[in-house]
């Protein structure tokens, strides 16, 4: 499969500027759900800053109807 690197990059909100993970999707989540993480592009740009990005900030957010 090939890798969609620069179309990724346009929808990815991730603000960690050293990530070597962005526009490459597949190895950003397995990053992230070694971590009990979810990436970037499934929080709100606000919420993605303050890179609280654990499943129960996630849940947190789906409960109050903010995703």
């Amino acid at each position: 499969m090939e890798c969609k690197k620069e179309l990724n990059l346009n929808s990815c909100n991730c603000s960690y500027e050293p990530c070597s993970r962005k526009g490459i999707c597949c190895d950003c989540l397995k990053y992230h759900l070694v971590a009990r993480e979810l990436p970037a592009c499934c929080f709100p740009d606000n919420i993605e800053r303050t890179y609280n990005r654990s499943f129960e900030k996630f849940a947190e957010l789906v409960r109050k109807g903010k995703i």
